[in-house]
């Protein structure tokens, strides 16, 4: 049996940070007019006097406004505020440059009104993010409170009288764990042209999204529980894996000052089960890496917050923590195995470079590390050159034409919170000689240009000592068509090829926007006439793209008394999916988040000796293989077809490199491009087609 803890590190999540963004409400001078849709008219009382980024005593009132005034509210360590501070700028200097009449037309103004931000921090914010406007500092958070913020990234356009004129969100490109392809409405850029224009404002208010804005109380404490006893210890267990110094949480949750700050996001992002972020459902199936945090702590939580956040006795703080704070330095100077690497591959000779605030497709990268025999990994760690940036990596094994080789060619991947894998004695993974790497890079802009070289480290075992071979397998379905305006459109798919000896390990669903549901099933060996029914491995309901866990199984499914394993996924293609890019168009394949995929990952360890024996017998003898009828021959014909006629832009009836899908391109080009010229043909797909037919089993 596999050890827990030798797999429990493995099985972790992909995270992205605006699943901890959530809508705003209003509290203040708008509160009245959300209803109505119209702003309230308050000429006169709206002016402050503020100290910026230098010390400099920055006043807005009416003898200093233009005839535009933006307020941008900003915290040193929300995500969206990294993203929206440039964008921001950029729409205001346009618009200036678009009025030289006025000078200026818009005057913008940064206001951090977060209890847990110091002038420091905001003075670092500014150099770190190149912040090219105006940045203050509301000590008290009075300003703030006056103006009804509620979030850090919302908006306040002021008309020279010191009229509200919009308040909310910047654009509609986010909402809570919801990330759109495009902008469908620029709100603020909009209000501030029809302002300028003399024309009434179109849409006044809109519900602003970021994180809350943690204003500075002097409420009584209500409660008994302390952070140092009672809150420091549950953030240890179930939120520091990702919210501590030197890791992808965008703020850290392992001082008490910063924990205060945050307190009422907390109560938010744990009620609305954002956070810890888990998907799975409880009724099926015992995960190592479960997420659940329970109800008791979850009302502690909220009861502490509500109740005043006291800290209580340093004495009571715990003297061991599950995930203690560590820096950028530590991590990025030290792998996370027990040894030195014997491997370390980069991605690219060159770096790439993250735009400050642009969506980026996936980006590919082909290695050649030089595999002159099998090399047996028994341990991956896959390190971020820049974690700010990276959202996830996955590097694949790409095997020569000629190998011997079963599963996707997963060797490792980084995710949120993830460190170095070393599998438990006996086991590991085979990479064929002659074999590539291939890096699948998923970036997150951050507001400023950034680069990442991001690099694999591998531990390379002993062949003698290993006794199980892990691979993935895939059950893979991409001939489906979703139509418009479809929910709950169903996708199936099954491993064609279960090993019937070995256990099943982990089980990571894959779809893009529009997935909705993934559920899991095995039908199991019986004596009994009647077919039983299938057994419910995993249940995703609500499957989210922005957590695309991997489900490690708390004890490994056993292999031999299992018939089949296969999934059902559920796609939303209607206009109730807020991501849904496009809910009037069909939705077919495709690597680009705009399109859709069906997959289902599945981890499984093999015994060593039997396939040694497999690919013993496959190269002495051959695999047995049916004979191809008529009917694939046509199937055959059919599907390769249908291929070139959906990829084939110039419509020459073959497909070049340029119009594959990516993943295509970089993956499949050398398997399917038979005869080298640097394009695939019909016939050549055809043959694809029938490789797999023959392969299946009567």
């Amino acid at each position: 049996m596999i050890s827990q803890n030798g797999f429990k590190r493995l099985w972790l999540t992909i995270g992205l940070s605006i699943a901890l963004l959530g809508p705003g409400t209003f509290s203040g001078p708008l509160a009245s007019v959300v209803a109505a849709d119209k702003p309230a008219d308050k000429p006169n009382a709206l002016t402050f006097e503020l100290p910026d980024t230098d010390g400099a005593k920055v006043n807005l009132s009416q003898s200093s406004a233009a005839p535009v005034n933006v307020l941008f509210f900003v915290g040193t360590e929300c995500p969206l505020v990294k993203i929206y501070a440039s964008r921001v700028s950029k729409t205001v200097k346009t618009i200036n440059q678009k009025h030289p009449e006025h000078a200026p037309a818009v005057r913008l103004i940064g206001i951090c009104s977060t209890a847990q931000d110091s002038l420091e921090d905001l003075q670092s914010f500014a150099k770190e993010q190149q912040i090219d406007f105006t940045l203050v500092k509301d000590f008290g958070g009075d300003v703030g409170k006056n103006f009804g913020a509620t979030r850090t990234s919302e908006v306040i356009v002021l008309d020279q009288d010191l009229s509200i004129r919009y308040q909310g969100r910047v654009d509609d490109e986010y909402e809570p764990g919801v990330s759109r392809t495009r902008i469908n409405r620029e709100d603020l850029a909009e209000a501030i042209e029809e302002l300028l224009a003399g024309e009434p404002i179109t849409v006044a208010v809109t519900k602003p999204v970021g994180c809350l804005i943690g204003y500075a109380t002097d409420d009584p404490v209500t409660t008994e529980l302390t952070y140092a006893r009672d809150i420091a210890p549950i953030l240890d267990r179930q939120c520091n894996e990702c919210h501590r110094s030197g890791d992808i949480g965008p703020f850290a949750l392992t001082d008490y000052a910063e924990v205060v700050g945050w307190g009422p996001m907390m109560v938010e992002v744990i009620e609305d089960q954002r956070m810890p972020p888990w998907h799975a459902d409880p009724k099926h199936g015992e995960f190592l890496n479960a997420r659940h945090m329970p109800d008791k702590e979850k009302q502690a939580v909220k009861d502490w917050v509500e109740g005043g956040m006291p800290f209580g006795n340093v004495n009571d703080l715990p003297k061991t923590l599950v995930n203690p704070p560590r820096t950028i330095a530590e991590d990025g100077d030290k792998w996370q195995f027990s040894r030195d690497p014997d491997m370390v591959i980069s991605m690219s000779d060159q770096p790439f470079v993250v735009p400050a605030d642009e969506s980026v497709d996936y980006q590919y990268y082909v290695v050649d590390p030089g595999f002159k025999e099998d090399t047996w990994v028994v341990g991956t760690e896959v390190r971020p050159g820049n974690r700010a940036v990276v959202h996830h990596c996955i590097v694949f094994i790409r095997p020569p034409d000629n190998a011997d080789f079963r599963g996707i060619g997963w060797l490792g991947a980084y995710v949120p919170g993830q460190r170095g894998v070393e599998f438990p004695p006996g086991y590991a993974r085979r990479i064929p000689a002659g074999s590539k790497l291939v890096f699948q890079m998923h970036y997150t802009p951050t507001g400023t240009p950034q680069e990442d070289m991001t690099q694999v480290g591998l531990l390379i075992g002993d062949k003698d000592q290993l006794s199980d071979e892990i691979i993935t397998l895939t059950a893979i379905n991409s001939e489906f068509e979703i139509p418009p305006h479809a929910d709950g459109y169903p996708v199936t798919a099954s491993l064609r090829r279960l090993p019937r000896v070995g256990q099943l390990l982990a089980v990571a669903p894959h779809m893009h926007l529009r997935g909705k549901s993934f559920r899991v099933f095995s039908d199991q060996d019986s004596d009994s006439d009647a077919k039983p029914e299938p057994n419910t491995l995993l249940s995703v309901p609500h499957y989210d793209f922005n957590w695309q866990h991997v489900y490690a199984f708390a004890k490994p499914i056993q292999l031999n008394s299992v018939n089949k394993i296969w999934f059902e996924a559920e796609f939303d293609n209607s206009e109730n999916n807020p991501a849904n890019p496009d809910p009037e168009s069909p939705v077919y394949w495709g690597d680009q988040t705009n399109e859709e995929m069906a997959i289902g990952f599945f981890e499984v360890a093999i015994p060593r000796n039997i396939t040694d024996e497999m690919r013993k017998r496959a190269a002495t003898s051959g695999q047995a293989a049916r004979q191809v009828s008529e009917e694939d021959k046509r199937k055959a014909h059919e599907l390769a077809a249908r291929y070139i006629e959906r990829w084939d832009t110039d419509q020459n009836g073959i497909l070049n490199r340029d119009e594959l899908p990516r993943s295509i391109a970089h993956f499949g080009m050398d398997q399917l491009d038979r005869n080298h010229n640097g394009s695939i043909e019909l016939d050549e797909i055809e043959q694809l087609h029938l490789r797999r037919f023959k392969s299946q089993t009567n």
